[in-house]
This record gives C-alpha cells, sequence and structure tokens, in this order.
C-alpha cells in the first residue's frame, strides 16, 4: 500500500539591519547553485525486540500461526534525498532546502508490527511503502540564518529522533545565529511535528512551540548553554548543560559532562500532571583507543520526565538507553566501556555498557528497580565502492520488577536486536 504526505512549503520574509562582519558566511558566499549540495541517505534496519513478559503483542488465538506474543519483528528500508542550496550573494542571501523521505516495508506482519518503522492501515498491518516531501525557504544576513518550512532539529529542548528509517519533521520557523565568536544563539517556534512514521505534518499532535537558547564556548575546554521551551497546553521546559575537559596528553583526557531538565506542566495539560527535575553528570577518562565513562542521574518531583510531543530526541541525559531511567524518583548509574579499533583494524569500534536504576516511584508502590546491559559494534569501510558504508550491530537487555515495569521510562523485560545498514552518498 502507499502512502504520500505532500508539505506545504511557506515562505518568510528577514527584514532588519546588522553590521556585518569581514569574514562572514554570507560575504563569502558564493551562489545559489555554486554553494548547493545533494546528498543520498540509505538506512536499513533490522529491529527485534522480544518482551520477555509478554507485554508487547498480547497473544489471540485468532491470530494466524506465526503471530508471538511479545515479540516484534521488522526489516524496513529507508531512502533519504536531500538538497541544500547555496545562499544568494547580496546583503541578504536567499536559498532552498528540500528532502524526499521513502520506506519500504522488507519484512514485518500484522502480529509482529510495532518497532516504529512503518505506519498502518485500519486494520493494523504495516504499510508497504511510504513517502514524503518536504521543504524550506531559507535568508542569511552575515552569519544569522533563518529559516521557514520543513526541518530536522537538534535543540536539547526540541530534538526530531532518527533512531529508525525515517526521521521525524518538524515544521515551522528557526533562527540561528553566530555573529559573536564562542557564542550561538538559537530561537524556534514550530507548529507541527510528523513522526518517523507520519503520513502528515502533525500526527504527534504538537499545538505550537517557542523555544530560545544560547550555547557559549568560553575555551577550548569548556562550554555552557541554557535553552527553554514553551509548548503550549504541555509544559515550561528549562535546560543547563556544562561541558569541561582536561586535557593530560595529545591522548589523554577527562571529560565531564552535567545536562539538567526542569519541566512543569501548563495550561490544558495534555500531557498530564508534570513536575519533575531530571538531571546527569558523566566523566569520561580517554586514553589512547579507549574510552571509560561513570555517570549517575537522578529524576525527582511529582512524575516522571515528559518528552514526544517536543520532538522523541528531547532528552539529552547520560543514561537515556532503551529504558531511559527516567521515572519518578528514580536515581541510575552507568559504566560504559568505548574502544576504537582503528588503528588495529580501520574503522571498527565497540561498546559495552552497564545501567542500574533504583528508587522507582510508580502506581505499583515504590523503591522499584531495573537494569540493562546493552553492546555494540559499528564498523565503517574505509575506501573502495562502499567507501563510508557502515554496518552496526546493538544488543539490548532490559530487566525490570513489577514497580518499575509499570513506570513511563522502562519498556519492562526485553531483549534487543537493531541492525543497521547506513549508506551516505554525496552527489554534489
Amino acid at each position: 500500500m502507499q502512502v504520500m504526505k505532500w508539505s506545504v512549503i511557506a515562505l518568510a520574509v528577514a527584514a532588519g539591519t546588522s553590521q556585518m562582519a569581514v569574514a562572514s558566511s554570507q560575504s563569502e558566499s558564493k551562489g545559489f547553485v555554486e554553494d548547493s549540495s545533494f546528498n543520498i541517505f540509505t538506512r536499513a534496519l533490522y529491529f527485534n525486540r522480544d518482551y520477555r513478559n509478554g507485554g508487547g503483542n498480547i497473544a489471540d488465538a485468532n491470530k494466524s500461526s506465526g503471530f508471538k506474543s511479545g515479540y516484534r519483528e521488522e526489516t524496513g528500508l529507508g531512502l533519504r534525498l536531500l538538497y541544500e542550496s547555496g545562499f544568494t550573494q547580496g546583503t541578504v542571501g536567499v536559498g532552498f532546502d528540500a528532502h524526499s523521505l521513502s520506506s519500504v516495508k522488507l519484512d514485518s506482519g500484522k502480529g509482529r508490527t510495532g518497532t516504529g518503522q512503518f505506519s498502518t492501515d485500519s486494520d493494523d498491518t504495516p504499510e508497504d511503502t511510504q513517502s514524503e516531501v518536504g521543504g524550506a525557504i531559507k535568508f542569511r544576513i552575515s552569519d544569522t540564518v533563518l529559516k521557514y518550512g520543513n526541518q530536522f532539529v537538534a535543540s536539547p529542548v526540541f530534538s526530531t529522533d532518527d533512531s529508525r528509517i525515517l526521521p521525524e519533521v518538524a515544521t515551522g520557523t528557526y533562527l540561528v545565529s553566530n555573529e559573536i565568536k564562542g557564542l550561538e544563539l538559537s530561537a524556534g517556534r514550530f507548529t507541527g511535528l510528523s513522526s518517523q512514521t507520519g503520513t502528515h505534518r502533525d500526527d504527534l499532535e504538537l499545538t505550537s512551540t517557542n523555544f530560545g537558547g544560547a550555547n557559549y564556548q568560553f575555551t577550548d575546554n569548556f562550554s555552557a548553554g541554557y535553552h527553554y521551551a514553551d509548548t503550549e497546553d504541555y509544559w515550561k521546559k528549562h535546560y543547563i548543560n556544562v561541558n569541561y575537559t582536561i586535557p593530560f596528553s595529545d591522548d589523554q583526557s577527562l571529560n565531564f559532562d552535567l545536562n539538567a531538565y526542569r519541566t512543569k506542566d501548563q495550561e490544558q495539560k495534555l500531557g498530564g500532571d508534570i513536575d519533575n527535575k531530571l538531571w546527569s553528570l558523566a566523566g569520561a577518562y580517554s586514553f589512547g583507543i579507549h574510552t571509560v565513562t561513570l555517570a549517575y542521574q537522578q529524576s525527582s518531583g511529582d512524575s516522571a520526565y515528559s518528552y514526544g510531543v517536543d520532538g522523541n530526541g528531547t532528552v539529552w541525559v547520560a543514561n537515556a538507553v532503551t529504558a531511559e531511567f527516567w521515572s519518578q524518583d528514580e536515581k541510575s548509574a552507568q559504566v560504559r566501556y568505548d574502544v576504537d579499533l582503528s588503528q588495529v583494524t580501520p574503522g571498527l569500534s565497540l561498546m559495552a555498557r552497564y545501567v542500574k536504576g533504583w528508587n522507582v516511584t510508580s502506581d505499583e508502590g515504590t523503591d522499584g528497580k531495573e537494569h540493562e546491559l546493552g553492546f555494540s559494534a559499528k564498523y565503517v569501510f574505509q575506501d573502495g565502492a562502499a567507501k563510508d558504508l557502515s554496518l552496526r550491530l546493538a544488543l539490548n537487555r532490559v530487566r525490570a520488577d513489577r514497580v518499575a515495569a509499570a513506570g513511563p521510562s522502562t519498556v519492562g523485560d526485553v531483549n534487543e536486536v537493531r541492525f543497521f545498514i547506513d549508506y551516505p552518498l554525496s552527489v554534489l
């Protein structure tokens, strides 16, 4: 079956004056066509998620013989065509971005669907194909860019997710300014958010969100940022980040990364009663090809952390892995080991982690516990016809007790396998 979504491309007018830097991005513009790029990104994803307690898909005697309670298994192929023009020359540069997103179901079934790769019809049957096109017009003055239309956004308080074969797409206005060296200012207003299986511009039912923020690079080793978002009828969200690196030598360093959210419901409370503080602190020691990371994360307040309508990537904390570990009152700790084996086998890297969560509060009681063991291996081809093609295998095992399994941040008892094949190709 074919699902086609045509996003309306709107226009915006930028006005104002600015003192131009001698070597601003706009002053160095070569032109609309000359600075343009066209990239093709292909992703194949095999996703197997087995809910050990049957909490995934519930068994039905009327289903086909291939149906298995709690078992989800799907394979899909996604194709992204991404065109980005340059900017016209002059004081105000004008440009245009466009994208086409298409997916093909390679393997799925009514009893095994639910991995977030495909849209489904009224009978809950996965669609065979899906397509979406969209675009945005953009303006640039000096080192400030204003874009309006369909976009991929990466802000800690509004972030589109790219964990499946296709990404989420937001519709609205986004302004990013880098006029002062080391300082990045950003602001946005978005009124639509299409999910990774979306068939129209706002299937996630975003009312509107207004957000802004600043990141400042104080030195080569120290940066900090603050961001704020007001999502109408859902919540207001504050976020801070502090990142500091202590270099010991050319191949040894210690990095500290602090992330914190404050989320409070407002107006119609469409996301429920939300009152949460969530923060994490991670320390990563890198030596040679090795990196060892220790992280602590804590959620407090009268509810769990909440996100989704403001983008399913809007959870920039250390322990936001498969189980995510941000239930009400939850505390969690992580130990992680990364090794870059490029010196031995160019393009190969490995990761292993263990996360333990405790003190969870849910409708089932208090002091719930959960833990997750994860492993991933990635290989990137270095040359030849397959240059830059990457293979990534991710294995995760989550176990939770009755209290934690009833919390909103956990997936319960689950074994998960994900295998990604990503192939980026630059045409222009």
